[in-house]
């Protein structure tokens, strides 16, 4: 059963900015309806998030929306393992990332979700959403507990994709430069960091395959590593065909 990841650096659902990686999102699922499953933790479970979440895609793409709740609800296992098994699709919102892992962990929904990915259901997500598929992620949570002094922090993810991952690598958060921070990070790390803009994601099939996914022009993705003492930052080429993922971290070899 083919494994799915599709980890959006940044978009907005209420602008379609993201459209052209939704639709890959769909067709992965081999279906016409498949059932969607928001998981909107980071946000502290935010109902205006799922609105638009469910208008758009049970709207526009036609599917089966619903949405597991762990914040303000505190659902039975059992309800959460049904939720999750049934899905052919799981959504994971933004927001704040380091919230959601601890909850995740907590509620043992990550090991639901990892069991899920190895189940062929296809797995998605934009900003915290993103991060959460990786091992590490470069995260802006601090931001929501204290916006007038806070930084990037490093957040463990779930470890289905190898690295560090920065979304909204283009972008900012309160004036502060996802760029130029990630890349100080890396300064201090040895592990090999993928960075991805907005309206741009990195598609990862069966762990062994990849290829870049862009509804904007100019957004990419990017390899950011350091090699002898200095930080290098790759644009990853797009290309239609899957590319071998093992050449995604061959600065490591």
């Amino acid at each position: 059963m083919k494994k799915s990841i599709i980890a959006i650096g940044g978009g907005d659902i209420r602008k379609k900015t993201t459209a052209v990686i939704d639709e890959e999102i769909i067709k992965l699922t081999g279906k016409s309806k498949p059932n969607l499953l928001f998981i909107p933790t980071a946000s502290s479970d935010d109902e205006v998030y799922w609105q638009h979440i469910n208008n758009y895609f049970a709207g526009h793409w036609l599917c089966k929306t619903d949405v597991l709740f762990l914040i303000k609800e505190t659902p039975s296992k059992a309800e959460i393992e049904k939720k999750i098994a049934r899905a052919d699709i799981i959504y994971v919102g933004g927001g704040n990332t380091l919230k959601m892992m601890r909850r995740w962990r907590f509620l043992g929904v990550d090991r639901l979700l990892k069991q899920a990915y190895n189940n062929g259901t296809v797995m998605c997500g934009v900003s915290a959403g993103s991060i959460c598929w990786f091992e590490f992620g470069h995260s802006d949570s601090m931001s929501s507990y204290d916006p007038d002094n806070w930084e990037y922090i490093k957040v463990c993810g779930l470890g289905l994709v190898q690295g560090i991952h920065c979304p909204h690598y283009d972008s900012e958060t309160l004036g502060v430069p996802r760029r130029k921070h990630f890349q100080s990070m890396m300064q201090k790390n040895g592990e090999m960091g993928i960075a991805i803009d907005d309206n741009c994601a990195l598609e990862i099939i069966d762990g062994t395959h990849f290829r870049v996914l862009s509804s904007r022009s100019g957004a990419g993705a990017y390899r950011v590593y350091k090699k002898d003492g200095i930080v290098m930052e790759d644009k990853i080429e797009q290309k239609k065909s899957l590319a071998p993922l093992k050449d995604l971290y061959r600065i490591l070899r």
